[in-house]
């Protein structure tokens, strides 16, 4: 660690960009805090520069256990690796703020010395009456800085008689404006709004002020991307460097992300979760473009934003292009970009292997028990060529991956299980109507138009004198066990001629034995 007295009243010198990403271990990784990792990793590697995660752990009330684990696996997942981190180390580490507990007490002392803190000693009941007296006049409850008028003499009696205190920053009317950079000039005087803010708690521990400005300096950080809920406090830390000497950083904020409702997002809710997601089967390239969909930072942003990989997104963010409205969130969205990942998979011969490799897996985790009544059937089903042209097939009409093997695509994959009562009770009084479709099926050659096969089957009911749509509606309950879905003459032609004779023949079974 860096000595605290570095350079502590000369203007600090940042040869590249360097932004950090610091969340607090209080709960899941949600959406809005994965938009604000994101940005900060594209504005760094679109600049050459180095990416930080800190964990800022101040709040010890409120940590939850095995939430920096979590937090690291997340930003893993989503291909945000930090350059510099708890879990990798750095010249400017320790990484987690509650290990730079020295520096913050040393920097503390540094404020006191030149007069810009104060010892404050109010109790905790006092202060609880400021805030009813202020509720009851109709105010914002501020402190009214009692305690920074106390003479020298009297701060050292409280002290030495250890009286309870924490350590206060001395507010100043500042009315310059600051540059934010996706809002442009922002001017917010704190002083003639808020009390004097605390600095260290009466545990010693610093409040998020403090330990931000002080590890912001010393991990040398140029550009602070954050959310807008911080632009308020952007004066007061800019207070803060000036009282140290510092040469504050670059500030830009990022426009909030809403529920659908107008509400902030919470980290209580599970279903804007970034874990949901990738549990739910949504690939992180889609999770990706969904935030910055909501956010901006592109040329041209919107649907066109779809589909992009991590690399695309670097090379064509831009800051100047960042939204400065809130964006509700409309989470359908993101299965508009997980099918477009899905299709930009596809495309390529080696990621459709692994598509197809993963796709195989699911099926057998999801249906081995039903594969074992037929060998034959199962090789064809998990075949790369049969899988391919599934994938090609549903990709139109799934979002994630996992839907594939749903209920209402378990025909796809095995010999329908779910009772067919109703195929049985119309076909029984004419079983010779599935050997003819069986023979109709064995001598076909093409299985890629539906129409000629609409056509065959059309001209079969006829010869049969079967009204064609109640043909249609149990052959689809025979090859599929459903009600409802995809036309027979589509079934035959995704299932191929091996399994839709496979399927005819158990049918046939059933009506013969029954």
């Amino acid at each position: 660690m860096k000595s605290p007295l570095t350079c502590l009243f000369c203007a600090q010198i940042r040869r590249h960009v360097r932004v950090r990403f610091a969340p607090s271990p209080t709960g899941m990784l949600h959406l809005g805090g994965l938009r604000t990792a994101l940005y900060n990793y594209l504005f760094a590697k679109a600049n050459a520069g180095s990416f930080i995660l800190r964990v800022e752990d101040t709040d010890q009330a409120r940590i939850v256990p095995g939430a920096v684990e979590k937090l690291v696996e997340m930003l893993t997942w989503a291909g945000l690796k930090p350059d510099e981190g708890p879990t990798i180390g750095g010249q400017y580490g320790p990484y987690i703020q509650s290990e730079r507990m020295k520096l913050y007490q040393d920097m503390v002392q540094v404020l006191l010395q030149n007069g810009s803190a104060y010892h404050c000693f109010c109790s905790p009941k006092r202060l609880e009456l400021l805030r009813k007296e202020a509720a009851r006049r109709g105010e914002v409850h501020k402190y009214d800085n009692k305690c920074r008028h106390l003479s020298g003499s009297e701060v050292e009696e409280k002290l030495s008689n250890q009286t309870p205190s924490v350590v206060r920053f001395k507010l100043d009317h500042y009315t310059e404006s600051w540059e934010d950079l996706v809002y442009g000039p922002i001017t917010y005087d704190v002083a003639s709004i808020e009390g004097d803010p605390i600095l260290l708690k009466s545990d010693g521990f610093p409040t998020y002020h403090l330990a931000n400005v002080v590890d912001d300096h010393h991990m040398e950080i140029s550009h602070i991307l954050r959310g807008e809920e911080w632009q308020a406090s952007t004066t007061k830390h800019i207070l803060l460097y000036k009282a140290f000497g510092w040469a504050p950083p670059k500030f830009a904020h990022l426009p909030l992300m809403l529920n659908r409702d107008g509400t902030k997002l919470s980290k209580r809710q599970g279903d804007i979760h970034v874990e949901c997601f990738k549990d739910k089967g949504y690939y992180p390239e889609a999770v990706l473009n969904f935030i910055t969909y909501l956010g901006g930072g592109f040329p041209h942003s919107g649907l066109q934003v779809g589909g992009f990989t991590l690399q695309e997104l670097v090379d064509k963010f831009s800051l100047s292009s960042l939204s400065t409205h809130s964006a509700k969130i409309d989470v359908e969205m993101i299965d508009v970009y997980n099918r477009q990942h899905l299709v930009r998979l596809l495309q390529s011969e080696t990621t459709r292997r692994a598509l197809i490799e993963e796709t195989r897996h699911l099926v057998r985790e999801t249906f081995a028990h039903k594969m074992l009544e037929n060998i034959d059937l199962q090789n064809y089903t998990l075949s790369n060529e049969y899988i391919g042209k599934v994938l090609h097939w549903a990709v139109v009409r799934i979002h994630r991956l996992q839907e594939l093997v749903e209920t209402q695509f378990e025909f796809v994959w095995v010999i329908p299980s779910r009772d067919i009562t109703q195929a049985l009770q119309y076909l029984h009084s004419n079983p010779e109507i599935i050997l003819q479709t069986i023979s109709l099926v064995e001598a076909m050659d093409d299985f890629s138009s539906f129409q000629l096969i609409t056509k065959q089957l059309k001209k079969l009911a006829k010869t049969e004198d079967v009204k064609f749509s109640t043909f249609m509606k149990y052959l689809r309950k025979a090859l599929s066990g459903l009600d409802e879905g995809p036309s027979v003459a589509e079934m035959i032609c995704l299932l191929g001629q091996e399994s839709t004779v496979l399927r005819l023949r158990h049918t046939y079974e059933l009506l013969t034995q029954s």
